[in-house]
């Protein structure tokens, strides 16, 4: 495991996050309601190519606690969402890695074909290289609509390697480098897991790009993503009503107050609604398997969303 500020953050006592109206203080818990729903994510499957430290959802070549989504599920849920009154205006793709689910291309097309921009989530390795034919026919088709977002943990890559593991720094180079060659939308999702300073990690990203011929803008944070970390086990404070004017921050930039997330369980007939792309597995999240239900209040009676969304004002959408 690397080096990282985590691995000195104290473990979280157990009286916090167990009421999801109240903070373990007594405080009314803070709450987020679906203003708009931006994006609707797909979980395509948690199983992937390789293994991370510290993965929020634990995805691995073993992990198939969520199963494959099947391309008539995402038909069912995409017809469903154009007779809401919350159309999207972008549909992600999330895993795992996506590209290991052999329905993705057919998912692809579904949703560019109704014209939405779509985002997919990849770590550009081989299960995305084997589908180059398929991916190109579809930038040629729809452009700048489809948007492949890389996962590249740290511009150094022993760091990268550190987190994903040997062999696989070059690899996801490799497969940025022919995205970048053939004019795709391409954006790159590093991880603050280090010490360093936010401006220093765009500026050794900017480095990096500049010496690959990669057509990024580090100092864009929708095109370079620096995400916070996230720890179940770290101490974080849980998020009250009282810190929306504390903090300074909105519910309605919350990610839950824009997006839901689809997922399917291993063993399950259905797959069902949940607020985010943070929380597939927790049950108290589901509302339900219908999109009819995603408007439902989300309290923030998780570690992650005090970290990643409240304290990390952070959003896995592309604006």
């Amino acid at each position: 495991m690397p080096d990282t500020h985590i691995e000195r953050v104290p473990n979280l006592t157990s009286e916090k996050f167990c009421n999801p109206e109240v903070t373990a203080t007594g405080e009314p818990r803070a709450s987020v309601s679906l203003r708009r729903l931006t994006t609707l994510w797909f979980n395509t499957g948690s199983l992937c190519n390789i293994a991370c430290n510290n993965c929020y959802i634990e995805s691995s070549p073993r992990n198939d606690r969520l199963a494959y989504l099947s391309a008539d599920e995402v038909r069912e849920y995409l017809d469903e969402l154009v007779r809401l009154p919350f159309p999207a205006e972008e549909i992600g793709f999330t895993g795992g890695e996506p590209f290991l689910n052999r329905e993705l291309p057919e998912m692809l097309r579904e949703a560019l074909a109704r014209g939405f921009r779509v985002l997919v989530l990849t770590n550009a390795m081989t299960p995305m290289q084997r589908h180059a034919a398929v991916l190109l026919e579809l930038h040629r088709q729809h452009g700048d609509a489809l948007i492949l977002r890389v996962s590249i943990d740290h511009y150094q890559p022993e760091r990268h390697e550190a987190v994903r593991g040997r062999g696989t720094w070059e690899k996801t180079l490799n497969g940025l480098r022919w995205l970048c060659a053939n004019g795709f939308h391409v954006d790159v999702a590093g991880r603050t897991l280090w010490d360093d300073a936010a401006s220093a990690m765009r500026a050794g990203f900017a480095r990096l790009f500049a010496a690959e011929a990669i057509p990024i803008d580090a100092d864009d944070p929708r095109r370079l993503v620096l995400f916070p970390e996230m720890d179940p086990k770290a101490d974080v404070p849980e998020i009250t009503t009282r810190c929306w004017s504390i903090l300074g921050v909105q519910p309605e930039e919350m990610m839950c107050a824009s997006s839901r997330m689809i997922i399917k369980r291993k063993g399950e007939d259905h797959p069902v609604v949940v607020p985010c792309t943070l929380l597939p597995y927790d049950r108290q999240f589901e509302l339900g398997h219908r999109l009819a239900q995603a408007p439902t209040t989300v309290r923030l009676n998780h570690p992650f969303c005090a970290q990643f969304c409240v304290l990390g004002g952070a959003s896995c959408s592309a604006k």
